[in-house]
């Protein structure tokens, strides 16, 4: 009797350690899958430096493309007409609209020349009520004047604008134009949900300043620019070596400052600087060097413009979040990431933000705490474990460094067409204004940024080249190339 006892006793303690056998096999076999689909990211993902090189020539041929003529090449390389850029010396009173989105912004800048620089600058910004997003033109611009004419109305004793002298306005209007000079374009499409027909096709400069009429607002607007050139014209104003500005926020672009004689396009007399402000529109850049994998094919073949914007799905804060959503979606699928059920939020495309993942990638709790309450928070994940949990942040790391090293690569490609990359006997200070939430916030993309930019590079040429936040361009840098374009230079002047 005892004997059989024991005997049962071995044969449940047999099959025991052969379930836990099992388990522990079963366990193995999910976490190699789910390493296998890291290790295939990290393998599609990789950009050496000869990678990066490819890509920046072939920017640099695709900027000499579209410099030739119109459609010629990938990168929009629009003329904006901006052929001065500010240089400390501007002095007066100089208001800015900022109209890019839901909200607009309106500025007042009081200029003290070279010594006295910015002297007091006040900001209001706006909301713009939903019914007007889809209206009618008029309705659009006569809330935007109203609005205008109620804070110039509010003007202290601090802002002095000289006697005889009309308002001048500089215009950010962050949507599609075809520029014809620097204070007038034709709105080409609206975007970020607005759609008002009447306006497309029209000089929105034209019917900024018919609304001004309405309101009996004497100013004139003397720059018509997108948020990248005032980024520039910010970073001009405060560093005279800045000589291009990037984009790096929810969506990508460069603007850069061009040699007038070396855009074959241009047919018009030279303008006197002999240069000319080229807006890139990088986003839509793409090649055959660029790491694709099939994460970002299926992104972009599921988005609202398929094949375009190639190089903006790859590095712009709008979509590394996503990336990293359907890499994880796919370790769920084929490993069991998250256990057996694949968590309903996870299948939701851009429930997880680029903030979110930053956050993540900048856990450096022992046990990952923080990436445990992401995904929880956001994801509905309730409990993981902290081997997934460092799964989680390797995605991240994978995404956000290829990001980087994509956008360092834009860079050098910028430099390359303006014979900055090589050593030069004069060492020319090079500055990049760089701005936008991604590169000022996301720690581990700026820092990759411009590592890769100074391994590209070498030593010596990199010790030359600056890359350097902007201050706000696309609101007080407006001002300042109303300043900068304003119709009483030539009197002001010896």
């Amino acid at each position: 009797m005892r004997k059989a006892a024991a005997a049962a006793v071995a044969a449940a303690a047999a099959l025991g350690v052969a379930l836990l056998v099992r388990r522990q096999v079963r366990e193995a076999k999910r976490w190699a899958r789910a390493a296998a689909v890291l290790r295939g990211l990290e393998e599609r993902c990789a950009a050496p430096p000869a990678r990066l090189r490819q890509v920046a020539d072939a920017v640099a041929v695709e900027m000499h493309a579209g410099l030739a003529s119109d459609g010629g090449s990938k990168l929009g390389m629009i003329m904006s007409y901006v052929d001065s850029l500010p240089s400390g010396q501007e002095k007066g009173l100089f208001y800015a609209l900022d109209l890019g989105g839901t909200n607009f912004r309106v500025l007042r800048v009081q200029l003290g020349g070279k010594e006295g620089r910015v002297v007091k600058q006040e900001c209001q910004e706006i909301s713009i009520p939903t019914r007007l997003m889809t209206g009618s033109s008029h309705e659009l611009f006569d809330f935007i004047a109203s609005a205008l004419a109620k804070f110039v109305a509010s003007e202290g004793e601090d802002f002095h604008l000289p006697e005889g002298r009309q308002r001048e306005l500089g215009f950010t209007f962050s949507f599609p134009v075809k520029q014809s000079s620097i204070a007038s374009g034709t709105l080409i499409k609206w975007t970020k949900g607005f759609s008002i027909d009447g306006t497309v096709g029209e000089d929105v400069v034209a019917e900024l300043s018919r609304a001004l009429d309405r309101h009996g607002l004497d100013m004139k607007v003397t720059a018509l620019v997108n948020d990248t050139i005032g980024t520039l014209a910010g970073g001009r104003y405060d560093d005279n070596d800045v000589i291009a500005a990037v984009i790096l926020g929810t969506g990508t672009n460069a603007a850069y400052v061009e040699r007038a004689n070396a855009i074959p396009k241009w047919h018009g007399l030279l303008p006197k600087s002999g240069d000319m402000v080229i807006n890139m529109e990088w986003g839509n850049f793409r090649s055959s060097h660029l790491p694709l994998t099939e994460f970002d094919q299926a992104l972009d073949a599921e988005s609202l413009n398929p094949g375009e914007q190639i190089y903006e799905k790859l590095i712009s804060g709008m979509y590394l979040g996503e990336i990293v959503r359907r890499v994880l979606l796919k370790m769920t699928q084929e490993a069991s990431l998250f256990g057996d059920d694949i968590p309903p939020n996870l299948k939701i495309p851009f429930i997880l933000t680029t903030p979110h993942m930053s956050t993540m990638h900048h856990d450096r709790s022992p046990d990952l705490r923080t990436v445990g309450a992401k995904l929880r928070d956001i994801l509905g994940i309730q409990s993981t474990s902290l081997k997934a949990r460092r799964l989680v942040v390797a995605v991240c790391d994978i995404v956000a460094k290829r990001g980087a090293c994509l956008a360092a690569a834009g860079i050098l490609g910028i430099l390359k067409k303006l014979g900055r990359d090589v050593p030069g006997s004069d060492k020319q200070r090079t500055v990049i204004a760089v701005d936008g939430g991604l590169y000022e916030h996301y720690t581990v993309f700026g820092e990759t940024l411009e590592s890769t930019l100074r391994d590209m590079l070498g030593e010596e040429v990199s010790s030359s080249v600056v890359i350097k936040l902007a201050n706000d361009g696309s609101g007080i840098g407006a001002a300042l190339l109303a300043a900068a374009h304003s119709q009483y230079l030539e009197a002001e002047e010896p």
